[in-house]
């Protein structure tokens, strides 16, 4: 629970757009989208994005759930990694995101890359 809400539990419309910083407080994208896992119901990605204009030519990073941790007075999330570290991440085009659901090699790929950055 948090300063601004009693309840353990948040609408997928409040998480969207909601920004995302670094440790050192820089804003570097928004929270576009979730992506749930069916059958466990839990939320496996936030898909963020940065870069771009007006959602034009910006690229969607599937984030590891786990990598985000709230932060109150910020009014959003925050990541330990860089901007430099997410925009290497791998990343999808809007019309290639069923590519993310659509196979284990896909998702074992960013497994891999945020694994490469440390525990989570």
């Amino acid at each position: 629970m948090d300063a601004i809400s009693p309840h353990d539990l948040i609408m997928a419309d409040r998480v969207t757009d909601t920004p995302v910083f670094n440790r050192a407080g820089e804003r570097i994208g928004r929270i576009d989208n979730l992506s749930i896992d069916k059958v466990s119901g839990e939320v496996v990605y936030a898909l963020l994005s940065f870069g771009g204009f007006l959602g034009i030519g910006d690229k969607l990073h599937p984030l590891p759930w786990a990598r985000l941790e709230y932060d109150v007075e910020k009014g959003g999330y925050v990541v330990p990694l860089s901007k430099e570290q997410l925009q290497a991440a791998p990343a999808l085009d809007r019309e290639d995101l069923e590519d993310l659901g659509a196979g284990a090699s896909w998702r074992d790929g960013v497994g891999a890359y945020y694994g490469s950055l440390g525990p989570y």
